[in-house]
């Protein structure tokens, strides 16, 4: 959200809210939270589905609140905000943006993709004409991060991740392809303290919460990884990523549920407007990352 709000080449019509890290009401209350912080207080937040397509509920996994904190922000507290989610869904809001926009709409998922899957039931014709669905998710040359196969936002909804590959949407998938060699440390997080700002000290108290948790999950990496922040990058900037152009499907039985791989029956179609991050210009991305987040909490 921060990346998008720093970037001038953007316009942020509105935050769907989903499960995952948190249940959905909680990550809608972070979200507006997070807006009224950066003075995005404009920009509307729609409440969307609150579990998977093939289920009727959503836990927290244990490991989910240990990485983000149970309040999903690191336990790092923020004012509640006096504003309320939209009256109108997440999925309504995607259908109706994307008869709208079209082409010029830029759909950015971070979490499970139900909400997406379910605006494409609702309107498939009106989908098709979106400009492009950047994902964080999914893992198709390492393993995943939620077992050997899966990774942590495919495997919360495999169904609806597979029907939005199989939908002939322009879809790039950011996987942990990449996502793990992007990374911040506390050297970074310093700077964002060190602005003396409201926002910078919020950040940089967050993200180092998230860093440690990385010292026990992944202490290989040496800081955390930026998953969302390059999916966004990568919608604005899509030269920070080298792409693999492949049809994708998820398998959704068996004990690689959850797998993002080619789809084996598509594999001969030529064109295919799928593509899967395989590298990533770390240096230049995280440079701008930076440069583009601290400026932005210099003013807030």
């Amino acid at each position: 959200m921060a990346y998008a709000a720093a970037s001038p080449e953007v316009e942020l019509i509105g935050i769907t809210g989903t499960y995952g890290n948190v249940q959905m009401a909680l990550g809608v209350e972070n979200s507006i939270a997070l807006l009224d912080l950066l003075d995005l207080k404009d920009v509307p937040v729609f409440k969307g589905l609150p579990h998977a397509k093939t289920k009727d509920s959503f836990e927290v996994q244990e490991i989910s609140a240990f990485i983000h904190g149970k309040n999903g922000l690191g336990e790092i507290e923020l004012p509640r905000s006096e504003r309320e989610a939209a009256d109108q869904s997440a999925v309504d809001f995607i259908v109706e943006s994307a008869r709208k926009y079209g082409q010029d709409l830029y759909i950015v998922p971070v979490g499970p993709m139900t909400n997406i899957a379910a605006a494409i039931e609702k309107d498939p014709e009106a989908m098709k004409n979106v400009g492009k669905v950047v994902l964080m998710g999914g893992a198709l040359t390492v393993p995943g991060n939620v077992n050997e196969f899966s990774e942590a936002n495919i495997s919360q909804d495999p169904e609806s991740a597979d029907e939005l590959f199989r939908a002939d949407l322009p879809v790039t998938m950011v996987g942990l392809d990449v996502t793990t060699r992007t990374l911040l440390t506390y050297e970074e997080t310093q700077k964002w303290r060190d602005l003396g700002t409201e926002s910078g000290k919020f950040f940089a108290d967050m993200t180092d919460y998230y860093i440690k948790a990385y010292e026990t999950t992944s202490p290989h990496l040496g800081g955390c990884a930026l998953h969302d922040p390059l999916a966004v990058a990568a919608a604005i900037q899509p030269d920070f990523l080298q792409t693999l152009h492949l049809n994708m499907k998820v398998d959704t039985e068996g004990a690689g549920r959850g797998r993002t791989i080619g789809d084996e029956t598509r594999i001969n179609e030529a064109d295919p407007i799928v593509q899967v991050g395989v590298n990533v210009a770390v240096d230049e991305f995280v440079d701008e990352f930076m440069t583009r987040l601290t400026a932005l909490f210099k003013k807030h």
